[in-house]
């Protein structure tokens, strides 16, 4: 069964991929689709029989990878609790992004190929989660990182979009070499990759010192500080996190397929398998709640001035993220893949519903052009009402329980560290700016009047003019799409039932997914569900601390949810225009928040130009004048100019010959007459 739900994506790919022009745009659908649901159905199969039945799980070994010296590595495919859950999650949400995907790019001519990208990025995935050495979850890592490119650039045609997949293509490979380096220390220290000897050798290790740099560093730090490097690239954490907001140029599909369930959850789910590793890591640890913390209240910031719809739902992607991390940071894993499987759902949700609008309006992407839609597009508005309602947290939804128990957790962790205290403020704080940015994306979408003039907005990466401030959160607009062929509509029209299933399922999920499952999580049930999945030390008591936390503590975020909420409903329903005279109150902070801090500006100053500097400088000054100078094009150079020479000796008049043949002769003689005299 297994090898059933690894697999079928990847022959998915190859049918899609190389007979896609043969077999026909329909048949390239209906293949990876059916794949794709086969594996979602056999992955639920799987969570029952290990997570909520009797099985422990299992190991089975395809056959030996590599084995080099000391260095063994077996293919094999890891199935605990731990798998089971990300085999729900990755197969679920990506079997219904392949539905939706038949409506949503039906006017696109290159279907078959983006078929294909969507069955490789969940096969790249699925290599990932069951990967049972490190070696093999480098592979996933690393298929992951390439088909996300893939998917990012697949309108290739759009210089962004291009921009936008190496962006995230070499963003990602600076947090990649990290994990590098974290595997190649873990090596150096177990000498072995697999995950029972690595696990096994940890204790041994515990207070042991390397020598780096002319210091001596823990070891375990040092190397789960590289691994988690790797998660901030993978998971958009804040310094890594710039590649996010421009992945949107993907078709919508794409951005739900990455921000919900596959890409950005990789450096979380990593994390989590190796608890037994961070665990003896605290410093780390620390660090990681710091980087979770600091992004969830980073990426709030920067969603509550952003237009386009989508860049809206990606801002809070990269701040849930935040949340997981903080949760696994003060040692509460099983928190933190809990909020991870509960996001799954409410924010493919969001996306999808996001694609639905989009739809409805013709690619429109700018909230501003928008208004009026919830009576023409019920069902959408209704979906995403519920998906806002779970993220923002509202009571009984499934964000509810997840977000809380992570703020509550960090509550309870900060009663002895600093560093998690910090964390449970900022995200309250989060909470609440999360409830007002989600709720202004539904009220400047679904309410109001429907505007009829499109609005000329800035580029992101210039300064916003007066004539933006007045119209308030200017943001670049990307269109979703390459090929507006027109849906023959005038109005906003609902999509097609084939659009509207997944959002009806995802829409469920994210209802009751909390309360169904919280129990197994997090609750009574917690030790017979995750059967040692994630590793928890004699000393982290905090999934039970969490639960005795006082009363104001756990209603803190819903209160603030509330606030955000009210907040929002003041500034675009019952008194419009107040966001547009806090903008022109306030440009410096508004320019702030609309330049995302100014950290691709940064960038671009401290890496980007300084390494176009110096590659021009290795390409004309050193390839060219001074490699190619000297080497191929200047003994080309110099066997022409000796051509050249040659032809002017060859005039074609005889007398210069018979001229040339007297000097010759003159010159013989005059030599042996010169001998003669000595």
């Amino acid at each position: 069964m297994i090898y059933a739900i690894v697999f079928l994506p990847l022959v998915g790919f190859l049918i899609a991929g190389a007979l896609g022009p043969w077999i026909g745009v329909r048949a390239s659908e209906l293949v990876t689709t059916g794949f794709l649901m086969i594996c979602a159905v056999l992955s639920w199969v799987v969570f029952f029989d290990v997570a909520l039945g009797h099985d422990h799980g299992y190991a089975p070994i395809i056959g030996n990878w590599m084995t080099v010296g000391d260095l063994k590595v077996d293919w094999a495919l890891r199935v605990d609790t731990l798998t089971a859950v990300m085999l729900v999650v990755v197969n679920t949400v990506s079997s219904l992004v392949h539905l939706y995907s038949i409506g949503y790019m039906h006017e696109d001519p290159d279907r078959p190929r983006f078929f294909a990208y969507l069955s490789l990025f969940t096969f790249a995935m699925l290599m990932l989660v069951t990967a049972d050495n490190l070696v093999q979850m480098f592979f996933g890592w690393e298929g992951v990182g390439l088909a996300s490119y893939l998917l990012i650039g697949f309108w290739y045609q759009k210089p962004s979009a291009n921009a936008a997949a190496i962006k995230a293509f070499v963003v990602n490979r600076v947090g990649d070499f990290g994990f590098a380096l974290g595997i190649f220390l873990v090596f150096q220290l177990t000498k072995s990759l697999g995950f029972e000897e690595v696990f096994a050798a940890v204790p041994g290790l515990a207070g042991k010192t390397i020598h780096v740099f002319g210091m001596d560093l823990d070891a375990l730090t040092l190397a789960t500080f590289l691994l988690f490097i790797g998660a901030m690239g993978k998971s958009a954490q804040f310094l890594l996190h710039t590649w996010l907001p421009d992945a949107m140029e993907g078709p919508t599909p794409v951005s739900a397929l990455i921000h919900a369930a596959t890409m950005v959850t990789a450096g979380v789910f990593m994390v989590a398998r190796l608890s037994p590793i961070f665990e003896y890591a605290p410093a780390t640890l620390e660090f990681v709640t710091l980087v979770g913390a600091v992004t969830a209240i980073f990426a709030a910031t920067v969603g509550l001035v952003q237009n386009d719809i989508k860049r809206v739902i990606a801002y809070s992607t990269c701040s849930q993220l935040g949340y997981m991390f903080v949760a696994e940071g003060v040692g509460a894993y099983s928190i933190g893949v809990y909020h991870l499987f509960t996001h799954a759902f409410f924010k493919a949700l969001l996306f999808l519903g996001a694609g639905s609008v989009i739809h409805a309006m013709h690619h429109e992407q700018d909230m501003r052009n928008m208004g009026g839609l919830r009576k023409d597009i019920p069902f959408t508005f209704a979906m995403m009402i519920i998906g806002t309602l779970a993220l923002t947290g509202f009571p009984f939804t499934a964000g509810f329980y997840s977000k809380d128990a992570i703020i509550e957790a960090a509550y309870a962790a900060g009663e002895h560290h600093h560093v998690a205290m910090f964390a449970f403020v900022a995200t309250v704080v989060a909470a609440g700016l999360t409830s007002f940015y989600s709720w202004r994306l539904v009220f400047m979408t679904f309410f109001g009047a429907r505007k009829e003039h499109a609005v000329q907005t800035d580029h992101a990466d210039e300064e916003p003019t007066a004539a933006d401030l007045a119209h308030a959160d200017g943001d670049q607009t990307h269109q979703d799409h390459s090929h507006d062929h027109g849906h023959g509509h005038h109005a906003p029209h609902e999509s097609p039932i084939v659009m509207l299933a997944p959002l009806a399922v995802l829409g469920l999920g994210a209802l009751g997914a909390g309360i169904v499952f919280g129990k197994y999580f997090i609750g009574h049930d917690y030790d017979e569900f995750w059967k040692g999945a994630l590793f928890t030390g004699r000393d982290n008591h905090i999934i039970h601390k969490f639960h005795d936390v006082a009363l104001g503590v756990g209603l803190a975020p819903t209160v603030v949810m509330a606030l955000g909420f009210a907040v929002a409903l003041y500034f675009y329903v019952l008194k419009p225009g107040t966001a547009q005279a806090l903008a022109r109150t306030f440009p410096r902070l508004y320019r702030f928040l609309l330049n995302k801090w100014y950290f691709d500006e940064l960038y671009d100053f401290l890496f980007v130009r300084p390494a176009f500097a110096l590659g021009r400088m290795f390409w004309k000054g050193g390839d060219g004048a001074i490699i190619d100078g000297l080497g191929p094009d200047g003994v080309a150079a110099r066997v022409a100019d000796g051509a050249r020479l040659a032809v002017r000796l060859q005039t074609g008049y005889v007398y210069h010959y018979a001229f040339a043949m007297l000097i010759g002769v003159a010159a013989v003689v005059t030599y042996f007459i010169a001998g003669g005299l000595r």
